[in-house]
């Protein structure tokens, strides 16, 4: 049986996460409690139709110390059940704002009447132990609902031929650098077709866009440098057994030249044997 562990923030987008695993076959559980999380693995261990594929979520609401939750993972260890951890987080002013338009109370804040931010704070120590120790590890604070989604296919979709699962993402360095970022390159430098009247418009998924950035001489010597680094490192973090990488490309807004020089990298990544998932983090957004 395959056990993904899935926990993170409150807020912060597990049961969208379960939503996605349950679609494409894991038999998903949610809010156990950590002391309970043994009996559970022993009673799927001795069934006669063993699962194949099982999510758990392991939180704040099963697990209320750090204590608590080290030792779920403790018991599982010594039942000898293999486990992955699929963490998501997301900035403390983003989850604040979630619970704002919900107006949902956070759990922590529910218990022990204590503020919303204080409450994350709280959380954020409690489960420090599981975000340490997590496999996968995805920053919801910029994703889209369908995003998220993307993503979490992109790591547990049954692929025989992927070693690692690959993101390559654009991103706008206005609106900040991507938390979950391994490799992070910087195209700045390069002609801004922002100032461009009949471009500015346009995303680097035009072919316009695309044109006007790769025509440099200067944008062919940094692709090539970058096809190169990604050439030689990423079968080394295979080798070392990284399950997720998320390489990100950033320009100043996200539209143009990020865009572009994604989907270059995610051609040539494809090129070598991998399965990039592409994801435009900004595209979508407006002009500030």
């Amino acid at each position: 049986m395959n056990l993904l562990i899935v926990t993170g923030l409150s807020g912060a987008g597990k049961s969208l996460a379960m939503h996605a695993l349950e679609d494409i076959g894991f038999f998903c559980i949610d809010n156990i409690p950590a002391g309970l999380f043994a009996k559970l693995m022993e009673f799927a261990q001795q069934s006669e139709n063993p699962l194949e594929r099982m999510a758990v979520v392991l939180d704040i609401r099963g697990g209320r110390s750090a204590e608590d939750i080290l030792g779920a993972l403790e018991q599982l260890q010594q039942l000898q059940v293999a486990y992955k951890i699929l963490f998501l987080d997301a900035r403390n002013d983003v989850l604040e704002r979630r619970y704002r338009e919900t107006r949902r109370r956070h759990p922590i804040s529910l218990a022990a009447n204590v503020s919303t931010d204080e409450a994350i704070l709280r959380e954020r120590e409690i489960l420090a132990p599981l975000y340490g120790a997590a496999d996968y590890q995805i920053d919801t604070s910029l994703l889209s609902t369908a995003q998220l989604k993307d993503r979490v296919l992109s790591l547990f979709v049954d692929k025989t031929s992927d070693a690692m699962g690959l993101t390559i993402m654009s991103f706008g360095f206005k609106y900040g650098q991507p938390k979950e970022a391994d490799i992070v390159f910087d195209v700045r430098c390069l002609p801004n077709p922002f100032y461009i009247p009949e471009l500015k418009h346009k995303t680097g998924l035009d072919k316009e866009v695309s044109d006007y950035v790769l025509q440099f001489e200067e944008a062919q010597g940094l692709l090539s440098r970058m096809e190169a680094l990604l050439q030689y490192s990423l079968p080394l973090y295979v080798k070392e057994g990284k399950s997720q990488l998320t390489v990100a490309v950033g320009c100043t807004g996200g539209k143009h030249r990020s865009i572009t020089f994604a989907i270059k990298l995610a051609e040539y990544a494809a090129q070598l044997g991998y399965h990039p998932v592409v994801e435009h983090r900004d595209v979508q957004r407006t002009y500030i």
